[in-house]
């Protein structure tokens, strides 16, 4: 054995040590990166075309007032931000939809609730949005994903005039169908338990409340598993990007007025009143049968949110006639059908393409007609 060994060896212990020490350290900020990260920020370039009380209304479109057909996207508005439709550059929603040709797209970015939206109802923001159709022209193919979709719906039903063609990506229109966790829980847990945790946010459904529920939908990934990854990670920069910037979404979530969200536990997932057309909204009992124009549904097959069947039963509630109803099932789950990028590489494009048959982009005038 070498007279040297002895020293050599302890210089590479020491390195390996100051290495591990090194590895700990990074761990730890990075960790603590992750569970108080800054907010998210938007992917594509865009302007604010109108501020209501509850949304910013983003437009990305590269020449605003072209005056075509413009396609609106309603985000989610169940806890997360709507930075979802734009994630990052090559999982971005918005960019799919520039990228066939669409030259008018939009998103509603739903504002977090605060002390004074309260009591802000769906019908508050049924009328917001009837605002927003009517600041870029009137009428638009309306793109819903998640719980944004059952609130297009909702739209598209009591406007019918407003909307050229629909899609829904993700949303729960029919509520029991399909089972799903969200569905499960809310017919599980009694009212009361819903009408305190709003009474604990001094009138509002508050984000953390909702994010600390999502975790533990998933305890074991979101607990432990995720930081063992990480570790397992710590020094490859690309996983340490690409799970900063998730969670910059995730640990972020936004607060949801109080009223709204009794409203919508109660009437569509409890009692499932917009599939059954017992729904009033804005005066008027809701029907889907009021809808007769093209809708494109889209579900994923491993969504445990929003099941495929809960998606794919407004098929049979939908005055569309079927031959103008298409049904796309593709793989993953939840997030993924609005920011997986194997969905936006290939099924969002033919979304796309559907939506620009559809009329999407093309020139069109305001619509006249006055609906109460």
């Amino acid at each position: 054995m070498p007279w040297f060994w002895p020293a050599a060896a302890g210089i590479e212990l020491a390195e390996e040590g100051m290495k591990l020490a090194a590895d700990n350290l990074r761990f730890a900020a990075t960790a603590g990166e992750i569970e108080s990260p800054p907010l998210p920020r938007w992917a594509t370039k865009n302007r604010i075309c109108l501020d209501l009380p509850t949304m910013l209304l983003r437009d990305f479109s590269p020449e605003p007032d072209s005056g075509a057909l413009p396609v609106l996207i309603d985000a989610p508005y169940a806890g997360h931000r709507a930075m979802i439709a734009d994630y990052e550059s090559g999982q971005s929603l918005v960019e799919t939809m520039l990228g066939c040709g669409i030259p008018r797209v939009l998103v509603t970015d739903w504002k977090s609730a605060t002390e004074q939206m309260k009591y802000f109802s769906i019908d508050t923001y049924l009328a917001e949005l009837l605002v927003a159709m009517e600041a870029i022209g009137g009428r638009a193919c309306l793109v819903g994903l998640c719980q944004g979709g059952w609130m297009a719906a909702m739209f598209a039903a009591r406007f019918p005039a407003r909307v050229h063609s629909l899609v829904l990506a993700g949303s729960p229109i029919d509520t029991s169908a399909g089972g799903g966790a969200i569905g499960k829980f809310a017919h599980e847990v009694p009212m009361q338990f819903f009408e305190d945790m709003v009474a604990a946010g001094g009138g509002r459904m508050l984000g953390k409340f909702m994010l600390a529920g999502w975790k533990n939908m998933h305890p074991d990934e979101q607990y432990l598993a995720k930081y063992l990854d990480l570790y397992a990670h710590i020094e490859d920069k690309s996983y340490i990007r690409r799970t900063e910037h998730f969670e910059r979404w995730y640990e972020n979530p936004i607060d949801l007025p109080g009223t709204w969200y009794l409203q919508a536990i109660q009437a569509l997932f409890k009692e499932n009143r917009f599939a059954k057309g017992r729904f009033v909204a804005l005066g008027r009992r809701i029907v889907l049968r009021d809808v007769h124009v093209p809708v494109y549904l889209l579900a994923g097959e491993a969504d445990d949110i929003t099941p495929p069947e809960q998606v794919f039963r407004a098929a049979r509630l939908l005055g569309t006639p079927a031959r103008s109803v298409v049904k796309r099932l593709v793989p993953g789950g939840h997030i993924g059908l609005f920011m997986g990028s194997r969905t936006l590489d290939l099924v969002w494009p033919e979304v796309g393409a559907w939506l620009k048959r559809q009329g999407a982009g093309s020139r069109t005038a305001r619509t006249g007609r006055n609906e109460q």
